[in-house]
């Protein structure tokens, strides 16, 4: 008589089951696949790097390959080059950057460098980049100055937008730009401009513009002649009074002031010498006189 055999029970066991069911989630798979090396390495640097000895040397090693990548030829900077700026701005932009030639361009912060050229009043604009030769290369864009500005505290350049551009010792520096003067006339250099371009035939008579209350514009010629131009519309009144003049020789009379600030009326003040001979002309000095003699 044979012996009676077991069956095997197929079914797993619990813990064989268990293992199953976590093979078959996905972020387990993922853990071992991907996680699990991760530690493994981490730990092991972690282990590595414990020691202050181990950590020096590879911040040493790793400061030399960088120092050995960042001063390759390829890298270096050996000059600079400027551009669009005048000879003083482009001696004062090296004079300011003080770099040390040859230098890595690793070691040049374009945007800090641009920051400063830029803070200067005469550059509207700067570029700065390292092309092939190893030039680091500045391209200005210099304001242009439109108008020689007086202050309280002095004569000042400024450009068509009232941006200050320099300032200047002596007005004959400038000759050739045009004068403005009082507060506010910077923030009004556009509407001077407006002003000076329609001045047309009375352009060469014009001494400055002086700005009053930083709301207006008195327009100031030689022969001690002056024309008060409105708030709105200074240019309307400007034209007004050179076609007046162009018809009836305005300004060739005994006149100081052309007052056009009612834009609809225009008024004329005479010289004392002119209004003198007026009020004898008309027989009105003689009758004052007897007018006072008259008075007890």
């Amino acid at each position: 008589m044979q012996p009676m055999t077991l069956r095997r029970d197929p079914a797993p066991s619990r813990m064989s089951y268990r293992m199953q069911r976590l093979w078959l989630t996905p972020a387990f798979r993922i853990f071992l696949r991907h996680g699990l090396p991760l530690l493994v390495v981490m730990g092991f640097f972690g282990i590595y790097l414990s020691s202050p000895v181990r950590r020096a040397d590879v911040v040493a090693g790793y400061q030399s390959i960088r120092h050995a990548v960042e001063h390759r030829p390829e890298f270096m900077v050996s000059m600079m080059s400027i551009h669009g700026a005048s000879t003083p701005l482009a001696d004062a932009i090296r004079s300011m950057l003080d770099i040390s030639f040859p230098i890595s361009s690793f070691d040049l912060d374009l945007k800090a460098m641009r920051a400063k050229i830029e803070a200067l009043d005469v550059v509207a604009s700067a570029n700065l980049q390292v092309v092939a030769g190893g030039v680091l290369q500045v391209t200005i864009t210099q304001r242009s100055a439109a108008f020689v500005w007086r202050t309280r505290d002095g004569l000042e350049l400024i450009d068509a937008t009232g941006h200050r551009v320099a300032s200047i010792t002596s007005r004959e520096a400038t000759p050739n730009l045009p004068l403005i003067a009082g507060l506010g006339a910077d923030k009004a250099a556009a509407e001077a401009q407006a002003i000076f371009a329609a001045a047309g035939p009375l352009a060469p008579r014009i001494r400055g513009l002086v700005r009053v209350g930083d709301r207006r514009w008195n327009v100031v010629l030689d022969r001690d002649q002056e024309i008060l131009l409105p708030e709105q519309d200074p240019v309307a009144a400007l034209e007004r009074v050179i076609a007046v003049d162009q018809a009836q020789a305005l300004f060739a009379h005994d006149i100081t002031v052309v007052d056009m600030r009612l834009p609809n009326r225009l008024t004329l003040r005479l010289s004392d010498a002119a209004f003198a001979a007026r009020q004898h002309a008309l027989g009105l000095d003689m009758a004052a006189k007897k007018a006072g003699a008259q008075k007890p």
